[in-house]
């Protein structure tokens, strides 16, 4: 705070240069024609006089009376570029000239965590008319996820001669915007069968992820599996028909976030937790639009615990809810895993995430093996930390002890480097 005034006290001389510079001139004026009888002198002394008063006074009035209208989307994806609509009005009698708007927009920066302002230059209006209006439109990228509070819209002008510049401020339109995890696609996933979700689920199961029951006959399509096929009946109808089988045991998943401070490596974007925040909303896309209940929890500052749900409403919650989570929380992933391993139902997959430093893997392994022990099924999802932090100590990088630990469990292992093409890694 005090090299902040003490910048600010050392930059006035600089800022202020030029009226000081017309003040001494002025001062020097009115000396010199003091000791003459002629007008002259008088009349320089007073038209520099008046200047100065112009060029302080004139950019204040410029910036009253003018009101911002930011219009535009309220929620956007992660990496998508929208557009705000500006609308400026003048309220005065008198026409604006040269006057610029400055828009402060916290998610700018937020890719690379740079921690420079994250005021955004709207425009600069060189003309509104009196009791007129301007409009213009600014695309702004949508750097990181999060939930943002924008504004308020600042005006700044020093027309006409740059002696002074007043500023303003102005709150009015749209005051917040909800940027989502960048969602990619995946195809399919290795879920396996919950037993008490009999009938539940919308999504046909691998072959060995559950038991399932014969439900009819039908005629054959494209992409059916030609073991399927019922051969007496197509010999005496002279036509494919396939074998149509219920699932006695559906697909029930439950998504562990680790939200601790420790586990998140990396910067901005390209941290740790954010590819887990992405993975996550990915699979729970997937699950939902196939009716497989999903399940999300972990621990930040805060509890999170949204419970099993199907369909587009419950799609939306979990967006919402991983729009705002960050990795704030003190809470070992260990105690997290112990704490669902007491309710956790047979033979639902449990997706974990694994980006903690080597030293506190054991404990988490060892809640792991609980989780394998009540009849979950575990798809792990192992951060390599060195590619998200190179500079980090090589002893931090518990990854393949925790791939080796994890594989003796029958999980499902994928290892995460940063840069990573995920649409890819998913759906080879």
């Amino acid at each position: 705070m005090r090299s902040e005034k003490l910048r600010a006290l050392l930059d006035w001389p600089v800022r202020h240069v030029r009226p000081l510079i017309l003040g001494l001139l002025i001062l020097l004026s009115y000396v010199a024609a003091i000791n003459r009888t002629q007008a002259l002198p008088w009349a320089i002394a007073a038209l520099l006089l008046a200047t100065l008063l112009s060029g302080l006074i004139w950019p204040y009035l410029l910036v009253k009376k003018l009101s911002v209208l930011r219009s535009g989307p309220t929620r956007a994806e992660e990496g998508e570029t929208i557009s705000f609509r500006v609308e400026v009005t003048n309220h005065g009698l008198m026409p604006r000239f040269m006057v610029e708007l400055v828009d402060h927009l916290p998610f700018v920066g937020t890719a690379e965590a740079k921690t420079t302002d994250s005021n955004k230059t709207l425009g600069m209006i060189a003309y509104v008319p009196s009791k007129g209006k301007c409009q213009f439109e600014v695309p702004v990228v949508c750097e990181k996820r999060g939930h943002y509070r924008l504004g308020p819209v600042g005006l700044a002008s020093s027309f006409p001669l740059g002696l002074a510049e007043a500023r303003g401020q102005r709150s009015e339109g749209v005051q917040t915007l909800t940027i989502y995890p960048d969602i990619f696609t995946i195809v399919g996933l290795p879920l396996h069968g919950t037993p008490s979700q009999i009938h539940r689920g919308g999504y046909q199961l691998p072959e060995g992820a559950g038991t399932a029951e014969f439900a009819g006959l039908r005629e054959y399509r494209r992409g059916d599996n030609p073991r399927h096929v019922h051969w007496p009946t197509t010999a005496r109808l002279n036509d494919l028909m396939i074998k149509e089988f219920e699932p006695l045991a559906s697909a029930c998943m439950t998504i562990i976030l680790d939200q601790s401070q420790i586990a998140n490596i990396g910067t901005g974007k390209h941290a740790s937790f954010e590819y887990g925040v992405r993975i996550a909303g990915s699979m729970a896309r997937f699950a939902c639009d196939h009716n497989i209940p999903t399940r999300l929890i972990g621990q930040g500052k805060q509890l999170l615990n949204l419970a099993s749900g199907i369909g587009a409403q419950h799609y939306q919650d979990i967006l919402d809810t991983l729009a705002v989570i960050d990795a704030d929380g003190e809470t070992t992933y260990a105690k997290i895993v112990e704490r669902f391993a007491n309710e956790c139902r047979r033979g639902e997959t449990v997706v974990v995430f694994i980006s903690e430093p080597a030293h506190l893997l054991p404990e988490t392994l060892q809640a792991l093996a609980l989780l394998r022990a009540r009849g979950a099924h575990l798809f792990a999802m192992i951060f390599e930390r060195q590619s998200f932090a190179p500079d980090e100590n090589s002893a931090a990088d518990g990854t393949e002890h925790a791939l080796a630990a994890l594989l003796d469990m029958n999980a499902f292992c994928m290892k995460i480097r940063q840069n990573d093409d995920l649409v890819k890694l998913f759906n080879a």
